[in-house]
């Protein structure tokens, strides 16, 4: 699906980011990864053999995000997908205390980042002359209160202008500009959130993933393969009439008016903390 293509896929160390990288190079394409996360980074590359690259990259510097699609095309010669996947609950402070600074380094990692990505990936597809497909991570809190702190969600709202007005300002061109909204997926933002060590991120994560199975629609916890698979599709032709679009995938969660998923994963964190 992906032969002959190069990507870079930001936050690509570990969860959606290094699933994704996992199932470019599976479906033939060359792939940056790029993450702050400098050993898992590397080793991560290098399971992946000779279709990969790692670069340790901080993408809230716009420098650092021009850079990695100039190691893209300086090594594999060209750019065709743009994966901008970073992110993180930086502050989750409810509205009334949420402060400047606060405010700033969310929106610094969930939107400016992004906008980076965007911006000069964008740009190398035109110098190309060829089409090439932008792929953002959001989240499914830029649709429904609730999921994540007042800044994450803002900033992942504003993802969905972001996309849209890509789409539109590069109608004409075949650089399209899509969205993945995640649910509740198992991966590491999750024990992040909740203050989990990593040598017990696997028991956290079997737990959550058995309390909230069987509230989605689709009867099981989210995973990072399905992340994947979601940028796959819009990463390859089989989207190629698919633009300005932010596509849930969460097991339906935003499907329905009520969903218990956020308080059945707070409820158990607070009885893993407990017991530990």
């Amino acid at each position: 699906m992906l032969d002959g293509r190069v990507a870079v896929i930001t936050g690509a160390a570990s969860g959606m980011g290094l699933a994704t990288a996992q199932t470019f190079v599976e479906h033939g394409a060359k792939v940056v990864l790029a993450d702050i996360q400098g050993e898992r980074g590397a080793a991560a590359a290098a399971r992946l053999g000779d279709s990969a690259l790692f670069v340790r990259a901080d993408v809230t510097s716009a420098e650092q995000v021009e850079s990695l699609v100039r190691v893209a095309v300086d090594t594999f010669g060209r750019l065709d997908v743009m994966v901008s996947n970073a992110g993180a609950a930086v502050d989750l402070s409810p509205i009334d205390e949420l402060t400047p600074a606060g405010l700033d380094r969310t929106l610094a990692l969930n939107l400016q980042a992004h906008v980076a990505a965007h911006k000069h990936s964008a740009r190398q597809f035109r110098a190309q002359g060829t089409p090439g497909s932008i792929i953002t991570t959001g989240s499914v809190a830029a649709l429904q209160a609730g999921w994540n702190g007042g800044a994450y969600s803002m900033a992942k709202a504003a993802v969905l202008a972001l996309v849209r007005q890509t789409a539109m300002e590069n109608r004409g061109t075949g650089i399209r500009s899509n969205a993945i909204l995640p649910g509740a997926v198992l991966t590491s933002i999750i024990t992040d959130m909740f203050g989990v060590s990593r040598d017990r991120e696997d028991e956290f994560l079997a737990g959550i993933g058995d309390r909230i199975g069987g509230e989605t629609l689709i009867g099981r916890a989210g995973l990072a393969r399905d992340i994947a698979h979601a940028a796959l599709f819009l990463a390859s032709d089989l989207s190629a009439w698919i633009t300005g679009v932010a596509l849930p995938v969460d097991g339906g969660s935003t499907a329905v008016t009520k969903d218990a998923t956020v308080s059945l994963i707070t409820e158990f964190a607070t009885e893993f903390h407990t017991r530990s």
